[in-house]
Formats: structure tokens, C-alpha cells, sequence
């Protein structure tokens, strides 16, 4: 007689939503790739009605933006270069969310990153290059982690929220670079551009062989698939998961969950902070009021466009990097104000946000909407 399976038995085969749990496994991939796809062709659909409601043309300029972001060999490098911070920037965003947390001040860690980068890179001049490097990196690495650090401590345990701690730190910490830079650190050759002394060539960081990019982009991608091994092959990242679903559970198993609110969020600082180290050693050469560029805030856009997952920031940054990127020639092609893109990335955001907070309210995706209608 054949086997049957009983009805006991049959829901062990089905996931949560009804579905046979291969295809359900299918399925949740293909959510984390539909709707950020989904929100980005909305979000571009919505600058394109803005684009044509101004009297410009939509199609040229989404033409003009491939042609200035990966157009031509000069373009693609021009991108990535602008991606490089983009990907730490990110992850400042991306780490903590795994905890359920809303760190959104990674501009201030950028910042305060690379003017102790800055610092320690004047104060060691005349020592080997290599350690001059690496104890930039070291501080930037201190600073940003230190910053976003106390954040994350602050909410756990003084219950602070670290969504509105962590912006308005920002404008303090922007605040305090430029009274460094004009201050204590301030070159006295600076003059129309306030700035620490200029770092020497041989403490700068170089382009990778073969590109006009500098090495932070390739630091930049370490970074995201380390973290991604963090999060999804050790057991920190297993715990992070736990706590992120629910902190009282974590803490029924036992799991130390402000070490790890605080270890993640230092940890996803530091990498903002290493960005800010990057943006002295590799381009500004120097601290100046340029760090406060925008990176901090356009790597939220990346972070909840990549579904905070590390390896999908890595083409989600170079996306928005491409963007950035065609700002000038839009400006000179099209008689539009560079900030342009600026306005696509808000309404991106806009869109990505009104995408989350849909996403679980329809039966398809939401796993108790399911039970309730069995």
C-alpha cells in the first residue's frame, strides 16, 4: 500500500504561509529582490513626472545619468570612487538594524573619523608610512565607534532612542570638526578654506593598479562581506538576529544583549568612521569642512534599499555612487541645478520607507494573515 502522509503530518510540509516550504524559500529571496526593485522603478516613475512637470524631458535625463554614472571607462571609475563611502556608510546603518535598531547619525561619525585621522596622521609626521596608516585607520576606526558606540548604550540602557540621538548628535559632531579645524588643528596656510595641515604623499592612500580608484573602495567590500560572515556564519550574528526578533526572548535564552547592542553599534561606527579616515587619506588629503559631504545620509538610502543585507550594498552603493556621479553633467547638459540628484535619492527614500511599511500587510506576505484566513 503507498505511503500517505497524515494530517498531522501535512503542515510540517508547508511553511508558514500555506505555501510547500521549497517555494516559500523561493519566495522570501525574491521578496528581498522584488520590493527594493519594486520602490526604485516607483521612486524613478515619481522623479519622472517631477522631471517632466519642471519642462524637461525625462528620457534625457535618465540618459544623461547613464552617460555621466557608467558611460564611458572615465565615468564608471568616477561611480565607484564616489561609492567607496558609500559601502562603510552603509553598514553604519545596516548593523545595528539587525538589532532593531535606527541609526541614522553615521554622518557624524564620518566626520569626526577623519579629523582624528587627520590629527594623528600630522602628529605622527616623519614615522613609516605604514604605520602612519594604520594608526589613521586605528583612529578613525576609535572615533566613529566611540560615537555611535555611546548611542547604543545609551539605548539600552538609559532607554534613549537611538533614531533621534544619533541625527541630532550629528549636527554636534559636524559642529565640533569645524571649530577643530578652525581652531587647534587649523593650518595656518588654509586661508579661504579652513583645514588641518595637508598630509605628506607618502601618507596618503593610493589607486588600486590599473584604475583611477582609490584602495577604499576594495576596503569598502571587504567590509560588507565580512560583515555579512558576522551576521550569517557566527553565532554573534545568530544572537543579533534573535534580539533583533524579540530582545525579551533573547534575554529568556540567556543571550547578553547590551554587549551586543553596544558591540554592534561601535562596530558599525568604527566602519563609519574609517570611511571619514578614507575620504582624508585617499582624497581630501587633508581635514576640512568637505567631510560633511553627505555620505552618512546617503548610505540610509543604500542601507534600506539593500534590505540592510552587506553583500546587496555592495551594488546598491555603486547604483547610488553612479547617480551622484552624473550630478555635473546634468547641470551642464540640461540646465538643472546639480542638486537634481538629490531630489531623485529623497523621493527613492521616501518610497523604499512607504515599501516597508506596507510590506507584511498583505496576505501574500504577511505569515499570520495566512493563519487567521486557514
Amino acid at each position: 500500500m503507498a505511503d500517505t502522509v497524515s494530517s498531522a503530518e501535512a503542515p510540517a510540509l508547508l511553511g508558514a504561509r500555506g505555501y510547500p516550504a521549497a517555494l516559500e524559500w523561493i519566495a522570501r529571496r525574491a521578496e528581498a529582490f522584488v520590493i527594493p526593485l519594486a520602490a526604485l522603478v516607483v521612486g524613478m516613475a515619481l522623479f519622472s513626472l517631477f522631471i517632466a512637470l519642471v519642462g524637461k524631458s525625462p528620457v534625457l535625463l535618465y540618459e544623461t545619468m547613464w552617460r555621466g554614472g557608467f558611460g564611458s571607462w572615465f565615468s564608471i571609475q568616477n561611480s565607484l570612487s564616489r561609492a567607496a563611502p558609500l559601502l562603510l556608510a552603509a553598514l553604519c546603518v545596516a548593523l545595528p538594524a539587525r538589532l532593531g535598531l535606527v541609526v541614522i547619525g553615521g554622518e557624524g561619525a564620518i566626520v569626526l573619523g577623519g579629523v582624528s585621522a587627520a590629527a594623528i596622521g600630522v602628529m605622527l609626521s616623519g614615522a613609516p608610512s605604514f604605520i602612519v596608516i594604520l594608526a589613521m585607520g586605528v583612529a578613525g576606526l576609535a572615533a566613529g565607534g566611540i560615537w555611535i558606540g555611546a548611542f547604543g548604550a545609551l539605548r539600552h540602557y538609559r532607554a534613549v532612542n537611538e533614531t533621534i540621538s544619533s541625527l541630532l548628535m550629528a549636527y554636534i559632531a559636524i559642529a565640533l570638526m569645524n571649530q577643530l579645524v578652525e581652531g587647534p588643528l587649523r593650518d595656518p596656510a588654509s586661508l579661504n578654506k579652513p583645514s588641518t595641515q595637508p598630509l605628506a604623499d607618502i601618507y596618503r592612500i593610493g589607486n588600486i593598479p590599473g584604475m583611477e580608484v582609490h584602495w577604499g573602495l576594495a576596503v569598502g567590500v571587504v567590509a560588507c562581506v565580512l560583515s555579512w560572515v558576522l551576521i550569517e556564519k557566527t553565532r554573534w550574528g545568530f544572537a543579533a538576529r534573535i534580539a533583533g526578533g524579540n530582545v525579551r526572548a533573547a534575554q529568556v535564552q540567556g543571550l547578553a544583549v547590551g554587549p551586543l547592542i553596544v558591540g554592534f553599534t561601535a562596530l558599525a561606527g568604527g566602519f563609519a568612521g574609517l570611511a571619514g579616515m578614507l575620504e582624508v587619506a585617499a582624497v581630501q588629503g587633508s581635514a576640512n569642512g568637505s567631510l560633511a559631504a553627505g555620505y552618512g545620509y546617503t548610505g540610509i538610502l543604500v542601507a534600506f534599499l539593500a534590505r540592510h543585507n552587506p553583500l546587496a550594498i555592495i551594488p546598491v552603493a555603486i547604483l547610488l555612487g553612479g547617480i551622484d556621479a552624473s550630478g555635473g553633467l546634468i547641470q551642464r547638459r540640461m540646465d538643472l541645478p546639480d542638486a537634481t540628484v538629490l531630489v531623485l535619492q529623497g523621493m527613492l527614500f521616501i518610497v523604499i520607507l512607504l515599501s516597508e511599511t506596507l510590506y507584511g500587510r498583505f496576505k501574500a506576505f504577511n505569515p499570520d494573515l495566512w493563519r487567521r484566513a486557514s
